[in-house]
């Protein structure tokens, strides 16, 4: 069996392939994950030794589980809006961003197209690696000079704004607020924020404001479903007022009137009263491709090795080419060899083929018994031999090809009676 020779090694780069997928999937964070970030967990890629050297610092930490609620505490001021995970804030909520004041700083962390989108932040994703990178700041932003360097470039990001550590973190001032995007998550997890700068930089990111509002939320949630007091679980901030992309100037100072446009602009963005199609259709077309997932290098390096596959295969493959004679590893008896041949021959119908050996093995052997001299034509010797009719002979030699099994029956019947009968004339 020759087929492991091919197998093997596809199955040596698959499994090789399956071992690294795994091992990716296991040791990547989910942001879906409740302690992922969470400023309560001890977990590994939790984020309490952060709270805690915030705390150290005398920042406020102000833990919030609805993104009503933080905005809320956002709006009043002198406070940074920390989203661990934008891509599950509902986008309506996203596009109230802009409209904090100038004193609020908001802190996003690795944020899909899609939530870019719907926060109208002019940036958008750009090159993916496949873990973060320790990078030189690059930059005049205070904190990362402060920080040095730290693994903050995995996910880079362009557009407007200051790029820093090779476009992982863009620093931007965004309507009212101050705005940082930060691809990568180490700096801020339990398990990474002692390496590096890393601590540096995610404390000094979150301690510009006196208070920190922590959004810990890892699930998708409901849409607003219209103004309501702050604190009604459900209800739109009425100091935000409506969706500030229905506003005909764009303006956040019209939306903090009251809270009458909120039917409106909800009415107005999906067609419905509810705003469930709207959820739905945002969240179908996140952008989650598996392209992004992985680096430039890591599709080259799969080129390749599709490619040196390929090579392989025509390595060990037959060479291209015309069929070539070899000797067979066996001594096979000759009559096994005809019957086999024979039966090709009758499951492929070539009956014009069939007559043509036949009709060569006939003259081979008349050519043997006559020896005609070689201005003398194998059909006039052949007549002279036997006696038979020159036309019959020639028909027999080099006629058409039979139409049936039938016909090639009688056709070698007749051939084999041919050479007999030249045989016993000589």
């Amino acid at each position: 069996m020759r087929w492991h020779r091919f197998a093997i090694p596809l199955g040596v780069v698959a499994l090789v392939f399956a071992v690294t997928g795994v091992t990716y999937s296991i040791n990547e964070p989910d942001p879906s994950d409740p302690a992922f970030l969470s400023p309560s967990s001890a977990e590994s890629i939790g984020g309490r030794r952060l709270a805690d050297a915030l705390g150290a610092r005398g920042i406020q930490v102000q833990v919030e589980t609805r993104t009503s609620e933080a905005l809320v505490a956002a709006y009043d001021g002198a406070a940074t809006l920390f989203v661990p995970v934008p891509r599950v804030v509902h986008p309506r909520y996203l596009a109230m961003l802009r409209l904090l004041p100038s004193t609020t700083r908001i802190v996003l962390v690795d944020p899909a197209r899609q939530a870019l989108d719907d926060a109208a932040i002019p940036l958008r994703p750009g090159g993916r690696r496949w873990a973060a990178r320790v990078e030189e700041p690059g930059c005049a932003v205070d904190e990362a000079r402060q920080a040095g360097r730290a693994a903050a470039l995995r996910q880079r990001y362009e557009g407007d704004g200051t790029p820093c550590y090779g476009a992982g973190v863009v620093h931007l001032d965004w309507h009212r607020a101050e705005l940082v995007v930060i691809g990568a998550s180490d700096p801020f997890r339990n398990d990474r924020i002692g390496e590096h700068g890393n601590q540096t930089l995610a404390t000094g990111l979150l301690a510009a404001r006196p208070r920190v509002v922590w959004l810990d939320l890892h699930k998708l949630e409901p849409p607003p479903a219209g103004t309501g007091d702050p604190g009604s679980p459900s209800g739109v901030p009425p100091s935000l007022g409506a969706d500030p992309r229905e506003e005909g100037s764009g303006e956040g100072e019209g939306s903090r009137d009251g809270g009458s446009g909120e039917g409106d602009g909800e009415g107005s963005r999906d067609g419905t009263g509810d705003g469930s199609s709207g959820d739905s259709s945002a969240r179908g077309g996140e952008e989650n491709p598996l392209w992004d997932a992985f680096p430039a290098w890591f599709w080259a390096l799969l080129v390749q090795l599709a490619l040196a596959v390929v090579l392989l295969a025509l390595w060990r493959a037959r060479r291209l080419g015309a069929p070539v004679t070899e000797p067979l590893p066996v001594t096979v008896r000759a009559a096994e060899t005809v019957h086999g041949r024979g039966r090709l021959y009758r499951r492929a119908k070539a009956r014009g083929p069939t007559a043509d050996v036949l009709r060569a093995a006939a003259r081979e052997r008349l050519a043997q018994l006559l020896a005609p001299e070689p201005e003398a034509s194998l059909v006039d010797a052949v007549a002279a031999a036997s006696g038979r009719d020159r036309e019959q002979i020639e028909g027999l030699l080099d006629g058409p090809a039979p139409e049936s099994d039938d016909d090639l029956r009688r056709l070698q019947s007749d051939l084999d009676a041919l050479v007999e009968s030249v045989r016993r004339a000589r």
